[in-house]
């Protein structure tokens, strides 16, 4: 299952990044690749939080029972 890193920048991050931890260039990839994945599952989970407090927020505005005129924002949007 090996791969190589044809580009000599990438290369060159990972050997620095091997370096500086003491580990293999493999166990750096690998470290590389976990730390990307978790700050993007960390930034998800903070956009879903934010989301739900939105929709908190808006479940809390009290229902007028009116019904959105069709025609009116048709118009608005050039329908």
């Amino acid at each position: 299952m090996a791969f190589h890193v044809r580009d000599k920048a990438t290369d060159t991050l990972v050997r620095k990044l091997a370096d500086q931890r003491g580990v293999g260039l493999t166990e750096a990839v690998r470290l590389a690749v976990e730390a990307e994945l978790n700050r993007r599952n960390a930034e998800v989970e903070d956009r879903l939080r934010r989301m739900r407090a939105i929709s908190d927020e808006v479940a809390k505005w009290p229902r007028t029972g009116l019904k959105a005129d069709k025609a009116f924002f048709d118009d608005l949007s050039g329908d």
